[in-house]
């Protein structure tokens, strides 16, 4: 099996400003697809991100979103430098920088940057 497509669900109590917040973290357009109401899909290249209006499992432990991008460090700042709540950058020397960043439901998305 080689799966064509990768679709991230992320849990959120509200999808508007769910959207809304991803949109300004990301520099996201509008949502790709809005296949129904309780939903709305970026789709991001490498994976989809799908929003789901969930407010029961919104924020719980569980979901694992990691990231993998060219500089931890300064994605992590410049999220800082907008307000987001970002965690402290994890150094572990020749393997990787990771952080955490805390959406407005208490998701974490992780980002990680190979040194290897």
């Amino acid at each position: 099996m080689k799966p064509r497509a990768i679709t991230v669900g992320v849990p959120v109590r509200e999808l508007d400003a769910a959207i809304r917040w991803y949109q300004a973290a990301f520099d996201l357009g509008e949502p790709d697809q809005r296949p129904m109401d309780d939903l709305a899909e970026f789709d991001l290249g490498a994976f989809w991100l799908q929003l789901a209006q969930a407010p029961e499992l919104a924020g719980h432990e569980g979901i694992s979103i990691n990231l993998s991008i060219e500089n931890a460090s300064a994605q992590r700042e410049t999220f800082a430098a907008n307000g987001l709540e970002v965690g402290p950058l994890h150094h572990f020397e020749g393997v990787v920088d990771f952080f955490e960043l805390t959406d407005l439901d208490g998701n974490k998305i992780g980002f990680v940057t190979e040194l290897s």
